[in-house]
């Protein structure tokens, strides 16, 4: 029996992932829970096992396209059809029925029922290898009615089915722009963020063209003739995966949050040689020790005292929600870009098991086993680029975080201390923050309670918990 997997809900807020690649073609046989395709959302790039063992009969989206949750991805001739068809919940969609009186409890009214999940044999499925979110599934497109009959669509599946990134619809929200009602000019339909500007730019109607008047022939002299490279001095790279995750995510912040970036300069001598004292009895415990869990401690010590930074904006309801726990983001650059791995509570940490979490985090993304959990939920990062450091930057705020972290290199400098002119190991920060949440002061005393702990580390530890 021919078995139609769909995409599952990955996780809270998703709506739509964009296939990085197959691991199996079409012809293949697969077993049960062996990977079938790696998922990227906007929130991690994921690996979905085969719910079934049989042979691929049809895969629907192709590399780099995007597939809406609750639509077919992938379908499976199973190895046994009898058994399979005893076990599995019929796979018929009817249209949603309007019924009087009918609601869900909060006025909302008569809503459509979301079509019955495919029932799976004893064992992990895939749609159970994700946390929990809100489904859409009931937004899937319903076979046409039958004998001419309407069908009735409630507004908010309607609104499901609109394919537009959390940043499209956040955006809509904003303008007071129903996303449902915006004509989109995107791959496969979708919304994008030029198409709800201009919309409510148009006064919340679509830009009607004007019927057009016979153009007559251009000049071939009126501009002038663009050159054309020759093949072999260009190439072409499709915007996609990871690269296009960044680029989106990227954009999303510098447009959205209003940068300032505050630079410091920070005397690591003292903190160099209690890290050399360290590391013997680090490597002791398989444990590589570097400066950044030293500098992970000295940040959650100043979000303490500077709370405000440890903190983001629920734009749905235009409230600042300062986090109560410490979960730090840390940047760097890994085999498929820029990765942010998740030190989770590290508050509760100490030094040696902040480096071997850090560890295990950057192995994790090596080898491409990192979960969703070590990838997403930071509540301040700090983005390192290690030895090459440099000596300042402008690092970009992980949205919907207030402020960001950038660590220098650490190097050899003449100062003056006490009238002398003396070699000191130093180190620049770069911190820049969203000045819509926090002002200036803020960054910059946070900066330098950092700047203190790492300069003085019997302080630091004895702010530690």
């Amino acid at each position: 029996m021919a078995f139609q997997f769909y995409m599952p809900d990955i996780g809270e807020g998703v709506v739509e992932g964009e296939i990085v690649a197959w691991k199996v073609k079409e012809g293949d046989h697969v077993a049960l829970d062996q990977p079938l395709v790696e998922v990227m959302t906007d929130k991690a790039t994921v690996e979905l096992p085969s719910p079934r063992a049989g042979t691929i009969v049809k895969i629907h989206y192709q590399d780099g396209q995007i597939c809406p949750v609750g639509q077919v991805l992938v379908v499976i001739e199973e190895d046994h059809p009898k058994t399979a068809a005893k076990a599995a919940a019929p796979e018929a969609r009817p249209a949603a029925e309007p019924a009087r009186g009918a609601g869900d409890g909060n006025g909302r009214g008569p809503r459509p029922a979301a079509p019955p999940a495919p029932a799976s044999p004893p064992g992990p499925s895939a749609a159970a290898a994700f946390p929990p979110g809100p489904s859409i599934a009931a937004a899937a497109p319903s076979p046409p009615a039958t004998g001419g009959a309407i069908q009735v669509v409630d507004a908010t599946a309607a609104r499901q089915r609109v394919l537009a990134t959390p940043a499209t619809r956040r955006l809509a929200r904003q303008l007071g722009v129903e996303i449902g009602r915006v004509p989109p000019t995107g791959p496969h339909g979708r919304v994008t963020t030029a198409d709800v500007r201009g919309f409510q730019a148009n006064g919340g109607a679509p830009q009607r063209a004007e019927p057009a008047e016979p153009a007559a022939p251009a000049s071939p002299a009126q501009h002038p003739p663009i050159a054309i490279a020759r093949a072999g001095e260009e190439e072409r790279i499709p915007l996609r995966g990871i690269r296009k995750r960044i680029a989106e995510s990227m954009a999303r912040s510098v447009h959205t949050a209003a940068h300032f970036t505050y630079v410091e300069e920070v005397d690591m001598t003292d903190l160099v040689t209690v890290r050399e004292r360290a590391r013997a009895r680090a490597a002791e415990r398989g444990i590589k020790l570097n400066y950044l869990p030293f500098i992970v401690k000295a940040v959650v010590s100043g979000l303490k005292k500077w709370p405000q930074l440890n903190a983001s904006l629920d734009e749905s309801t235009q409230e600042i929600v300062r986090k109560k726990y410490y979960h730090i983001g840390i940047a760097a650059q890994g085999p498929q870009g820029l990765t942010v791995t998740v030190v989770r509570d590290a508050d509760h940490r100490s030094i040696f098991d902040v480096a071997r979490e850090i560890d295990r985090l950057a192995e994790a993304v090596r080898a491409g086993t990192a979960t969703r959990d070590d990838l997403v939920g930071s509540t301040f990062t700090i983005t390192s680029l290690g030895k090459l450091g440099g000596l300042h930057a402008t690092p970009i705020i992980n949205f919907p975080e207030v402020a960001i972290l950038g660590v220098h290199k650490i190097d050899e400098r003449a100062v003056v201390r006490g009238g002398q002119i003396v070699a000191r190991h130093m180190m620049n920060l770069s911190i820049s923050v969203d000045h819509r949440l926090a002002d200036g002061w803020d960054g910059a005393m946070f900066v330098q309670e950092v700047k203190s702990l790492l300069e003085d580390p019997t302080t630091m530890f004895m702010e530690m918990v």
